[in-house]
């Protein structure tokens, strides 16, 4: 999720892990929904922001536990332009959720694959004559 305010771009991160994660926003497909539709509707529930697909930017795959099961996720990444919503982190799910500079979020987030991500979101939007 993304927003431009002064001509910046700003994108929507999450924290998990008694906020000591921070990444872009993400969940399960629900059987009979689309990646698409799974995609908008886990940024609302985890941030209460809604907004409109731009484009699928990737499919990264990692590994994590659940207790003693260790599980196999693919995640489909979209550009989501923000439409309308506060920011309101989820609470069963989320410590916090916020708008971050493009430029602060590669840094800040906990995963390579997503600071990848943001990297090819920045060149996207530098090339619209955006700033991060």
């Amino acid at each position: 999720m993304f927003r431009v305010v002064e001509r910046r771009v700003q994108v929507a991160l999450i924290a998990t892990g008694r906020g000591d994660r921070w990444g872009l926003p993400k969940g399960h497909v629900n059987r009979g929904e689309t990646a698409e539709a799974a995609a908008l509707r886990e940024v609302a529930e985890e941030t209460g922001l809604e907004g409109s697909i731009v484009c699928h930017l990737a499919t990264i795959e990692y590994w994590f536990r659940a207790g003693l099961i260790r599980v196999h996720k693919y995640v489909d990444l979209f550009l989501i332009r923000y439409e309308r919503g506060e920011v309101r982190p989820q609470v069963a799910e989320v410590d916090d959720a916020r708008w971050v500079p493009l430029a602060e979020a590669m840094q800040l987030v906990s995963f390579e694959r997503e600071r990848d991500v943001l990297i090819q979101v920045k060149n996207m939007l530098l090339a619209q004559g955006l700033r991060a």
